[in-house]
C-alpha cells in the first residue's frame, strides 16, 4: 500500500511538472508572438526608419560608407506615380490585388520548375518581399523562409494593400546604396517619383530582381525583354478603386 501511494505521488509530480512546462511554454510563445506583432502593428501607422538590409549593406562596405542606414525620403502612396505602382505589380506580383499574401499557383509552378532546372525561379509576392525587407534578412535558409511566411500572414492581416505597396516601394533596394522609389527616381532620372512616365517606371521595375547588377546594364537583352512585357502590362493591369483614388489625390 505504501508503494502504491508513492507511485501516485510520483505520478502527480510528473503531471504537475508537465503542466508547469506547458504553462511556461505557452507564456514564452505568447511573448514571442506579441514581440513579433508589435513592429507590424507600429508600421501600420509609422513609417519604418530603417531596414535590416540597409544595415547589412552598410556592414558589407569596407569603409562603412556610403551605404545609408536610414530611409531619408519617405513618399506617401498618393505622391507615387500610378505608372510605377502598376509596373512593380506587373513585374513582381501580377496577382497582388487578388491573393492574401501567397500566390499558390506561382509557388507551385516555381517548385516544379526548380525540381527540374538549375536556374531557380522565385515566386515571392510583394507582401512576402515587404516582410523580408522590413523585418528579416536576405538569406535563402528554410528558417528565414518560415519567418517570412509568418510575417506575410501578419502583414496581410493588419495592413491593407495600399499600405503594403507604400512600404514596399519606400524600402526596397534599387541599386548600390539606393533604397526607396524617391531616391531611385532622383538618382536615375532626376525627377520626382510622382512624375514618372511608363518607360521609366518599366525600367525601374525591370531591375528589381537584381538591382545592384542590372541597374548597370540597362540595355541587356533580359532587361529589354522585361521592359516590353512590363509596358504592355501597365496598360492592362487594374488598380482597385480604393487604392487608385488614394494615388490620384
Amino acid at each position: 500500500m505504501w508503494r502504491s501511494k508513492s507511485i501516485k505521488r510520483k505520478s502527480k509530480k510528473k503531471t504537475s511538472l508537465k503542466r508547469q512546462l506547458l504553462f511556461w511554454g505557452l507564456k514564452v510563445v505568447t511573448v514571442i508572438f506579441l514581440l513579433s506583432l508589435l513592429p507590424v502593428a507600429i508600421y501600420k501607422y509609422v513609417n519604418p526608419p530603417t531596414t535590416p538590409l540597409m544595415w547589412i549593406r552598410w556592414m558589407e562596405n569596407e569603409k562603412f560608407s556610403p551605404s545609408p542606414i536610414d530611409l531619408e525620403r519617405w513618399v506617401p502612396l498618393s505622391n507615387i506615380s500610378e505608372n510605377l505602382i502598376k509596373a512593380v505589380v506587373v513585374a513582381e506580383d501580377g496577382n497582388f490585388f487578388r491573393h492574401s499574401g501567397f500566390d499558390w499557383g506561382a509557388l507551385g509552378n516555381a517548385f516544379l520548375h526548380n525540381l527540374s532546372s538549375s536556374g531557380k525561379l522565385g515566386a515571392s509576392t510583394i507582401t512576402m518581399q515587404t516582410a523580408r525587407n522590413a523585418f528579416l534578412w536576405q538569406s535563402r535558409t528554410w528558417f528565414r523562409k518560415i519567418l517570412e511566411a509568418y510575417y506575410t500572414v501578419l502583414i496581410e492581416t493588419f495592413w491593407d494593400k495600399g499600405r503594403i505597396l507604400e512600404v514596399y516601394l519606400n524600402i526596397i533596394e534599387w541599386g548600390d546604396g539606393i533604397f526607396g522609389c524617391s531616391k531611385a527616381t532622383q538618382f536615375y532620372f532626376s525627377k520626382p517619383v510622382k512624375s514618372l512616365d511608363v518607360e521609366s517606371s518599366a525600367w525601374l521595375a525591370s531591375i528589381l530582381p537584381n538591382p545592384r547588377v542590372w541597374s548597370k546594364v540597362s540595355f541587356a537583352r533580359k532587361i529589354i525583354k522585361s521592359n516590353k512585357r512590363i509596358i504592355k502590362g501597365i496598360k492592362v493591369v487594374k488598380i482597385p478603386l480604393s487604392i487608385s483614388m488614394s494615388v490620384s489625390k
